[in-house]
């Protein structure tokens, strides 16, 4: 499918604008391709020409006194373009078009203040537009920004040099810079002061600027006689037909899309696809290096609350355990992995802005993530095997002396049974009986309680392993907050990739114009 330029061109400055807006562009960055825009050739008239073929549009460009405006009026047979008296310099631009057209279509962002406008009746070049440009060599930089505001709706640039300045560096460095945009006719105007090693030396001039096989010519409009200003009419209502319009507009759309993939393809360069792999790996070693001090750091204001909530059972205290040395810790962390995520190529300002979140409220959830778990290890102290022991020496504690008891009671009764029955038998149990009941009822208590004190969790200790386990579970939620982050901006930018890359291949879809380079508009385009 092929796309229109200026589809494509709005669809890429969207692109820029919301990458801008986010950060994830630079402005510098931006510049260029918002400074491109649809300015050609076919805003001038459109398809306001002969059986709705837009016109071509012909531009005289040069040095001061060369003659250009001496040109069109030969070419208009009457003087429609202001020439030079007092001092040899045109300062407005010349419109010389077929009466038909519409300069109402003219848009509206040029200067039309310096434009004079005029119309001609003959039917044999009712596609040409003639322009004549202000001199770009003049000292007066208006006339350079009017030149500079023309050329995009330019098709042909008629270079007209003299015999005495055909080396104009000005007028040559446009030349160099425009050369692949538009295509080109030479004229040597002022021929009747001109001398063939003089052209020759021009033609070799042109030759370095890459132009294969010129088409120049020859004019005189002091002594027209003999001069080549017929063949240069011939050559431009040629270039004017039907099948060079078509392949010229075709060939300025591929150009200008060529110039807007290559822009697009530099940006590409801010958008890497493996910088985020490299960024969760630097993430890793920063993150060792950071718990490793934290622990560290803070384990004697652990050691301190812990203490503060086994006093206090789990009260609030005044002891504060995310102090400025923690937050400074995790500040540098931040600071160095964004450091080389913008190493990596990545955008540092919406990882910044991603990770702000995280850096204002990581030592309030870890703080709370602590007193949690603290809490809940006060609750429920030591292991479960010692809260079953617990409470099964708390059983003990009971159940041993009844059973002790019932164990001297049933042996008292016993005796007391069989000595009623025998008189023979002892009434009294003896001592020993006395001492080893009150020593089995004591024991039978004493060992239960003993083992049930001895096996109480220290609740300074299950604080601290509460407030580890917190302070643990709390570094991990910042890690993975991080981590977060870093995945959401890897996606936004992947989706920003494939955007980009997606335009790019909008540019790409457009079969070459193959234009033979022998025939006219071949030799008067550069680079074919």
């Amino acid at each position: 499918m092929v796309y229109d330029y200026s589809d494509i061109l709005a669809q890429a400055q969207n692109w820029a604008e919301t990458a801008l807006s986010e950060g994830r562009l630079s402005a510098e960055r931006a510049r260029e391709l918002l400074a491109m825009d649809l300015r050609s050739p076919a805003q001038l008239f459109g398809g306001a020409g002969h059986e709705g073929v837009r016109p071509l549009i012909v531009a005289f460009m040069g040095g001061t006194g060369v003659g250009k405006s001496s040109l069109l009026n030969r070419l208009a047979g009457q003087a429609i373009a202001r020439v030079g008296v007092e001092r040899p310099t045109s300062r407005e631009v010349t419109l010389y078009h077929y009466r038909a057209l519409s300069p109402q279509q003219l848009p509206a962002g040029l200067p039309l203040d310096s434009i004079k406008i005029n119309q001609h009746d003959d039917a044999g070049n009712s596609n040409i537009v003639w322009i004549d440009m202000p001199d770009f060599d003049s000292v007066e930089l208006a006339n350079k920004r009017l030149v500079l505001e023309w050329l995009p709706h330019i098709d042909v640039l008629l270079y007209v040099v003299s015999p005495e300045r055909y080396r104009d560096n000005k007028a040559w460095q446009l030349l160099l810079a425009e050369g692949v945009k538009h295509a080109w006719l030479f004229v040597m105007n002022q021929w009747d002061r001109g001398q063939s090693v003089q052209f020759d030396d021009f033609r070799r001039q042109l030759h370095k600027a890459g132009f294969t096989d010129p088409l120049i010519f020859r004019t005189s409009c002091a002594e027209p006689d003999g001069d080549e200003f017929a063949e240069l009419l011939h050559q431009l209502q040629e270039l004017s037909g039907r099948h060079n319009m078509a392949e010229l507009v075709l060939r300025g759309g591929q150009l200008r899309k060529q110039q807007l993939m290559q822009v697009l393809g530099q940006l590409l360069n801010d958008f890497p696809d493996q910088a985020h792999a490299q960024c969760q790996q630097d993430l890793e070693t920063l993150w060792r290096q950071a718990e490793s001090q934290l622990f560290e750091g803070l384990s004697w204001p652990l050691q301190q609350l812990s203490q503060a909530w086994a006093d206090n059972l789990g009260q609030k205290t005044e002891i504060q355990l995310w102090d400025d040395w923690a937050q400074n810790r995790l500040n540098d962390l931040l600071d160095q992995l964004i450091l080389q995520a913008a190493q990596s190529g990545l955008p540092s300002k919406p990882l910044k802005t991603a990770l702000h979140g995280v850096r204002e409220h990581a030592g309030e959830n870890l703080t709370a993530r602590v007193e949690l778990a603290g809490r809940q290890a006060l609750v429920k102290p030591g292991n479960a095997m010692q809260r079953f022991l617990i409470r099964f020496t708390a059983v003990c504690e009971t159940l041993l002396p009844l059973v002790a008891m019932g164990v001297v009671g049933y042996q008292v009764f016993n005796g007391y049974y069989h000595s009623a029955a025998d008189e023979t038998a002892p009434a009294y149990l003896g001592a020993n009986f006395a001492i080893h009941s009150v020593l089995l009822i004591g024991l039978s208590w004493l060992i239960p309680y003993f083992l049930h004190q001895k096996i109480q969790p220290s609740l300074r200790k299950a604080a601290y392993k509460g407030a580890r386990k917190g302070f643990r579970q709390g570094l991990a939620t910042v890690l993975a907050q991080i981590q977060q982050a870093l995945d959401t901006e890897r996606k936004r930018n992947d989706v920003l990739r494939r955007q980009l890359l997606a335009i790019i291949e909008h540019c790409s879809t457009e079969t070459p114009a193959t234009i033979d380079k022998h025939g006219v508009l071949g030799r008067a385009l550069l680079g074919v």
